[in-house]
């Protein structure tokens, strides 16, 4: 069973719920003093000063209802039976104490409230008919009855409010959490993008300045190829900025761009070489492999060239491609010693952390390491699944 506690009352909360409490027993109060004044012609010192008195306890008592709920409802129960001005005091009691929705308190509460109220007929000796004595007890069982159910209710639209408010709260918790896993994957899917699109570029333009500063022995015609290799690569950089923002700026139902795959790194090396590098390719893979391995592959050379390119001015390059469906396709890129002797450009150190994870996104390996000459070794083994095998199974 919930047994929540229930909300903190404000000063008017509690104010206007007392003022209701006492109003409740002005009614009866009255009544009994029309009564005796009939029966007996005055009403009595107990019903002027003693009631209204203790009725002032009882309602001084709510104030800590909810701190010390059984002992409050059963002190202010059995006052009652002294008072009927309290006995609004009474009923606001356990209608409070039912809100816990805790049976063992409501029935010793709702218990106190039927057996000690034919006790306030000692006080005010109102003459009844002998018929209706049952009526002492039947009435005030009627009356906790309907207490303890109006009680259970708000306990029960009580919980039900705390509940829905849990749900928003812990909704909205999920959706800041969604918002910011999504504008983390934004970021790391910008920062993938410029990355793959521009570094690489970029560090061609780099490099072909580096040459161009540092190399005082080029002949005119080599200077104007460097210079126009830079104006060039810059030019196909800002396109390539175009594209990328163009991509990221995307509306959502339309489709990307296709990406560029393994059929396109002879054109890859063929633009490292016009920047100056010296690269050879290798390859002896049959067919096409699928788009994701494909384009796994075309990182990684592209990943290979950018890193030559800052780490290896001048360096001899070294790509292989090999591989067969159903087996894997194994991706190298070697670079010998740097050539040329120049500050390289600033490194982000995240290159090579997103290719990691594209080729474990893959299913790959990937290995990197220095070799013995200081040189540098880029390997990568990307599983290739046979089309044929998987259309039979």
């Amino acid at each position: 069973m919930i047994t929540d506690a229930a909300p903190r009352l404000g000063r008017w909360q509690q104010t206007w719920r007392l003022m209701a409490a006492a109003a409740v027993g002005v009614p009866l109060w009255l009544s009994i003093g029309a009564i005796q004044r009939g029966q007996e012609g005055e009403t009595g010192w107990w019903y002027v000063v003693g009631d209204p008195l203790l009725a002032l306890g009882c309602l001084t008592a709510l104030v800590w209802r909810r701190r010390f709920p059984l002992t409050v409802a059963v002190t202010v129960t059995i006052a009652s039976t002294a008072s009927a001005l309290a006995s609004g005091a009474a009923l606001v009691a356990l209608v409070s104490i039912s809100t816990r929705r805790r049976p063992v308190e409501i029935g010793i509460a709702a218990l106190t409230l039927v057996i000690a109220s034919p006790v306030i007929g000692g006080l005010y000796p109102v003459r009844t008919a002998p018929g209706l004595v049952w009526y002492q007890l039947a009435f005030p069982a009627l009356i906790a009855g309907i207490a303890v159910a109006t009680g259970m209710a708000i306990g029960a639209r009580r919980v039900e409010v705390r509940t829905l408010r849990d749900r928003a709260e812990s909704a909205e918790r999920e959706q800041s959490a969604r918002a910011a896993q999504a504008r983390a994957l934004e970021r790391n899917r910008i920062a993938r993008e410029m990355h793959d699109v521009l570094a690489h570029r970029i560090s061609l333009v780099a490099m072909q300045a580096g040459v161009l500063d540092h190399r005082r022995d080029l002949t005119a015609e080599e200077n104007r190829v460097l210079v126009r290799g830079i104006a060039d690569g810059s030019h196909q950089a800002l396109e390539e900025l175009r594209d990328v923002l163009g991509v990221l700026r995307a509306d959502p139902g339309r489709p990307e761009p296709p990406q560029p795959s393994l059929d396109r790194v002879p054109e890859l090396v063929d633009d490292a070489r016009a920047s100056g590098l010296d690269v050879t390719l290798t390859t002896t893979v049959p067919g096409t492999p699928p788009d994701v391995v494909g384009r796994t592959c075309y990182r990684i050379v592209q990943e290979g060239l950018t890193n030559a390119a800052k780490h290896a001015p001048g360096a001899h390059v070294h790509i292989t491609l090999a591989g067969t469906a159903g087996d894997t396709l194994d991706v190298g890129v070697r670079n010998a010693p740097a050539t040329t002797a120049i500050a390289p450009p600033p490194a982000s150190g995240f290159g090579l952390l997103g290719l990691c994870e594209r080729i474990t996104l893959a299913g790959g390996e990937l290995r990197h390491h220095p070799t013995p000459d200081n040189g540098y070794v880029l390997t990568a083994r990307l599983p290739w699944p046979n089309p044929t095998h998987e259309k039979r199974a």
